[in-house]
């Protein structure tokens, strides 16, 4: 009788360890960056709201309204439970502006704020370049953290040239204090980079990705440039979106952001959310 109570007793804590680890990590939710429908919202922006609400997708990524006023807008994301949490602020904004598009998240609760691009004249990002980026970015940084938010950039691909004894983006998020990075996984392999390795060498710098898929044989660009129409069904491109996806669970990516900028977007969509609750539910 008491084996059996001690036997218990260490089942129970194996229990609790088991669950107090599980909490730990972050569950893994789908989203859906808005530009995807770009062309769809020009003739129906609540049809395609409801349609991603039946595609089982609660998370959205944007920040504009479609010229409807804001408490509008926000009534059509309630209606059809849907919750926005990142907000675009250009590298103008996020420089001239900050606490505006910081106001901006905030109406929309959202946490996070992500800035896609860099200006630049088109193959001549360097390392001016990108010290002048990250002075901005941590100075903008700075402000969203002490308003309670995350700030992220968004590589295009450019970032990943050669620099001393790595790359452009290596110094980024060497000197990257006041911001985090939004992995794109298709403009990270048109840069010529695997998205996973950099997911297994910065484990703790990005807390949204951009799951996008390319289409065999296609080439790469060091200029952030690229054929949308190369924009595939994940897990039917040369990207190893099963294993970038295995590893975001591991390391408790937050959001994986579904971005489909293709004229198959509607279609591919809902095929790309199966195949992640596929991988997710293995």
């Amino acid at each position: 009788m008491i084996e059996t109570v001690k036997n218990l007793g260490k089942k129970m804590i194996a229990l609790c360890i088991t669950m107090l680890f599980l909490a730990e990590v972050p569950a893994q939710e789908i989203a859906l960056q808005l530009y995807s429908l770009r062309n769809q919202m020009k003739t129906d922006v609540e049809k395609y709201h409801e349609i991603i609400d039946q595609w089982g997708i609660r998370y959205i990524e944007g920040g504009g309204t479609y010229d409807m006023p804001m408490k509008a807008y926000k009534d059509l994301l309630e209606k059809y439970d849907l919750q926005l949490i990142s907000v675009g602020g250009s590298y103008e904004e996020m420089r001239d502006n900050p606490q505006a598009v910081i106001a901006k998240a905030k109406a929309f609760g959202a946490k996070y704020i992500v800035t896609f691009w860099i200006p630049h004249t088109s193959g001549l990002f360097g390392e001016k370049e990108a010290k002048a980026a990250v002075e901005v970015l941590n100075k903008a940084g700075k402000l969203v953290q002490d308003a309670g938010l995350v700030y992220c950039y968004h590589p295009h691909g450019y970032e990943f040239k050669p620099y001393e004894t790595g790359t452009l983006f290596d110094y980024m998020a060497a000197n990257a204090t006041y911001f985090d990075f939004q992995l794109d996984i298709f403009w990270a392999q048109m840069g010529g980079v695997d998205p996973l390795a950099l997911l297994n060498k910065y484990p703790e710098k990005f807390p949204l990705l951009h799951l996008k898929d390319r289409k065999p044989g296609t080439q790469g660009t060091s200029d952030g440039t690229g054929d949308v129409e190369t924009n595939v069904v994940l897990g039917t491109g040369d990207i190893d979106i099963a294993a970038i996806i295995r590893k975001a669970k591991e390391i408790g990516v937050e959001y994986l952001i579904i971005e489909d900028e293709s004229s198959r977007s509607v279609s591919q969509i809902p095929q790309s959310v199966f195949y992640i609750n596929s991988i997710l539910n293995e």
